[in-house]
């Protein structure tokens, strides 16, 4: 065979095998859209959240995807209820995303949320609290977190189910003082604890409202110790839970219990920012963490060790594990069914009935007309040792109450 011949039977062969390779379908996708502040004051908290989302995303396209189609995410930066709305508009008209997972904030989530309505997207909401933005007759909306009204509940529970028990003396006549940031979260959780510290005859002595951006909390400390306090009950930010808890020591306050909300009392970089001496023994109602029973949240570890292994730290928070857990369930559900227009998402994910203890929060998953996930709830933990451990409801309880 003469060099020229074989050169051009080569050529000819690697034009086949080229032609062959260009002609292999795609990997087929369906691409949803990653709302959450990625950048300004709720940055830390909204990047926590994401990876939640990042991780189900990854679980699921390891094991084929979604209907067999690998799924991609479009980040989209919620800094603010303005940037959340244009983020929005993006996402479902130019990026033309089949659905929104987000959003940690309540704000940014009740300004986006409305954008997807009109747009006709289903929007999944993994993480805000305010119990208005299920309140509105939504069709495509559907949150799969607990909400503002059982933030209040639980609460008030801990304090008459633990902190007065413990303390020896009755609910009632504990002198409690509830305190919140402003923002619609703040407002939400604020109120709800007040009706629920009103329906069980606890003696709310002190309210106080301030922004999450106040550098100064003298006075209201100031005010909580002239009226005695027993109890502070505060929902708070990172920044806020710091700046209270720092001047409270600063003061001498020394209430008999302190019980938190908020991703502020729920992050490890609180805890070590103001120090584990001054933060141990403080209470928490938030979403699921950590130190909790895993026979009440199947699944909790390997998602640690997922978490471990991609970005090599523990969770910060519990805002990963609940984004975690509300997605996957809801892309499960879509695995099983037929395409991606938005009815079929709405109608498939209307129809979800996971069963409580399900899933790494050990919440299950029913929506209710309004599209709440009614099987989801809180647990109550406390600062040991410089980690929050889960001690309420008992069956649930990591370790025993300090005091």
């Amino acid at each position: 065979m003469t060099a020229k011949l074989l050169n051009a039977r080569l050529l000819t062969g690697a034009a086949l095998a080229t032609s062959l390779f260009l002609a292999q379908p795609a990997l087929a996708e369906v691409e949803f859209g990653a709302l959450y502040p990625f950048s300004g004051e709720l940055a830390l908290l909204g990047e926590e959240s994401f990876r939640g989302l990042e991780l189900a995303v990854e679980e699921m396209n390891a094991k084929g995807g979604v209907q067999g189609e690998q799924i991609v995410l479009a980040r989209g930066d919620a800094v603010d209820n303005n940037q959340a709305i244009g983020e929005a508009r993006r996402l479902t008209s130019v990026e033309g995303v089949s659905a929104i997972f987000g959003t940690y904030s309540s704000g940014r989530s009740m300004a986006a949320s409305q954008v997807a309505e009109l747009a006709g997207i289903p929007y999944f909401e993994l993480g805000a609290v305010t119990a208005d933005l299920t309140n509105r007759g939504f069709q495509y909306l559907f949150r799969t977190n607990p909400t503002a009204v059982q933030t209040g509940a639980t609460t008030i529970d801990l304090v008459r189910e633990v902190v007065a028990p413990a303390l020896g003396v009755d609910p009632k006549e504990l002198k409690l003082g509830i305190l919140y940031e402003d923002s619609s979260f703040g407002a939400s959780v604020g109120k709800y604890k007040m009706e629920a510290a009103a329906k069980h005859g606890m003696n709310v002595v002190q309210e106080h409202a301030y922004p999450a951006s106040t550098v100064d909390m003298s006075s209201i400390i100031l005010a909580l110790q002239q009226a005695e306090v027993d109890v502070v009950i505060q929902t708070a930010y990172l920044n806020d839970t710091v700046l209270f808890l720092r001047q409270a020591h600063e003061a001498g306050y020394k209430p008999k219990a302190i019980v938190g909300a908020g991703g502020g009392y729920s992050m490890q970089p609180a805890a070590d920012s103001v120090g584990h001496d001054l933060i141990d023994g403080v209470f928490d109602v938030d979403f699921t963490q950590y130190k909790i029973n895993p026979d009440a949240a199947p699944g909790i570890e390997n998602f640690v060790q997922a978490y471990v292994d991609k970005y090599g730290s523990q969770p910060r928070s519990g805002h990963s594990l609940v984004n975690y857990a509300g997605s996957l369930a809801i892309l499960q559900a879509l695995d099983e069914a037929e395409g991606f227009d938005p009815e079929t998402i709405r109608e498939t994910v209307a129809a979800m009935d996971v069963p409580l203890g399900q899933t790494a929060t050990g919440y299950g998953v029913k929506f209710d007309e309004n599209g709440q996930n009614t099987r989801a709830f809180y647990y109550g933990m406390q600062w040991q040792d410089g980690q929050l451990v889960t001690i309420y409801p008992k069956e649930a309880a990591f370790a025993e109450p300090r005091f």
